[in-house]
């Protein structure tokens, strides 16, 4: 791990994080380009290689060819392997790896295991390092054996092998299937195994890492890190609430709910509000969905999932921050207390920060791609905010964009994977503050 981090001494750990996902998207691109990787031994365009690969490697689950019909078993496992180092992380990766050749971890190297793993100190990164790949790799295997022999019966062997690789990219939220001809999982939306099962791998990776150690730890809330006690109650607001908007709003739709009892009705409602936490699965066809509906889901998709998980968006505790801090102005109120715990001024600085960089991405990527295709507002803002919290949810435009539309939701993809802060933050060289100190003056505000 020492000499990957050493090949970049100048480079900050936010050039790092970034170029690390870059290395890792350029390696998958030229294997997906490979002819062994498709099924018909002919070489993927580089655009759509490329496109699959950030894809892959930033688990979102938008896709430009068919899964299952285009790629060949070696294609599918290139793609699974990226997801798997893109879900956990590079870092995570080459600690481990460290690790198991007798490296002791510097300093220096534990500080970028820090950022990476976005934890507030340094102490423990390395354990948490150890942890992470112990408990992704004991759910995956636990719910994929789950799945397996559930699908056996259905697919036969193929079954088994289905459902471990869908464990894993349900698990690392990135929602690519095998189920062919970009269905998704609508032929189970009364199926209430696979409906529970692949939730709960998307709800136990969008938590986060850290939550996950803090529950096993302790199994009590009242004893839980406050961290982790806002991520769970937004969590659980998110999915309640979701849920009703869902249900109520679809229930009369005969595409979608019409034709459901009203307990499957219930069940492929939750489904569809735990997806958008950037999953990127659906039992619902999204096309068939109102309007209503789709911008329900484009909200929670910016939310996502929660910090140090394997999803994207604003996250959580972003959400959570910002909304106390609002009530709290509107009262009056200066210091911003959740659970008898003072949040600092810089947190709220960063949630606000993170909420407009967020706000400015989504914007510019749907102007962008509005004015590359002729199809439907809605439609490409849903595909951009998709790709921005890496979800992977579509209505099917993002088959039949243009190469310059590609090329929009790929730095999409990519830049809400690092965390648009910390791609901001790669971009720019930070500068030590001035020590001239200038007058202020107020403007008006509202």
């Amino acid at each position: 791990m020492g000499r990957l981090l050493n090949l970049f001494p100048r480079f900050s750990t936010y050039q790092i994080i970034a170029l690390t996902f870059l290395g890792l998207i350029f390696c998958g691109t030229l294997l997906l380009m490979l002819p062994v990787a498709s099924n018909t031994g002919q070489s993927l365009p580089f655009i759509d290689a490329l496109f699959t690969a950030t894809s892959a490697s930033c688990v979102t689950g938008l896709v430009v060819v068919d899964t299952a019909e285009y790629f060949s078993t070696f294609g599918q496992m290139v793609i699974i392997f990226l997801i798997q180092l893109g879900g956990l992380g590079i870092m995570t990766f080459a600690t481990l790896f460290s690790i198991a050749f007798g490296k002791k971890i510097n300093l220096q190297e534990r500080l970028r295991i820090q950022e990476s793993l976005n934890q507030s100190e340094v102490e423990g990164v390395v354990r948490l390092c150890m942890r992470v790949v112990k408990y992704s790799l004991v759910i995956e295997f636990v719910f994929g054996t789950m799945l397996a022999v559930h699908f056996f019966p259905l697919f036969g062997a193929k079954g088994i092998y289905w459902g471990y690789w869908h464990a894993v990219s349900a698990f690392c939220n990135a929602g690519f299937d095998l189920m062919g001809g970009f269905r998704s999982l609508t032929m189970f939306a009364a199926d209430w195994s696979v409906n529970l099962i692949i939730t709960s791998l998307i709800i136990l990776g969008s938590l986060g890492f850290n939550v996950m150690e803090d529950i096993i730890s302790k199994r009590n809330f009242a004893d839980l890190r406050l961290h982790s006690k806002i991520v769970l109650l937004t969590t659980l607001a998110l999915i309640v609430v979701g849920t009703g908007a869902i249900w109520f709003m679809e229930t009369g739709n005969a595409d979608t709910l019409g034709s459901l009892t009203t307990s499957q009705q219930v069940l492929a409602s939750y489904f569809q509000a735990v997806t958008p936490r950037t999953a990127g699965f659906n039992t619902l066809p999204i096309d068939k969905l109102h309007e209503s509906t789709l911008f329900v889901i484009i909200m929670l998709m910016f939310v996502g999932a929660s910090p140090a998980s394997t999803g994207g968006g604003i996250k959580t505790t972003t959400l959570a921050v910002i909304l106390m801090t609002t009530w709290n102005l509107v009262r009056g109120k200066e210091d911003l207390v959740i659970f008898n715990r003072r949040i600092e001024d810089r947190v709220i600085d960063k949630a606000f920060i993170i909420l407009t960089i967020g706000v400015i991405w989504v914007c510019g990527g749907t102007f962008f791609i509005s004015y590359f295709e002729d199809a439907r507002f809605l439609n490409m803002f849903f595909e951009v905010m998709s790709a921005f919290a890496t979800v992977g949810l579509s209505t099917g435009e993002t088959q039949k964009i243009c190469d310059a539309s590609k090329i929009v939701l790929i730095l999409t993809m990519f830049a809400g994977r690092v965390g648009v802060l910390t791609f901001a933050m790669a971009l720019m060289n930070r500068h030590k503050d001035s020590n001239i100190k200038y007058p202020k003056e107020r403007i008006m505000i509202g």
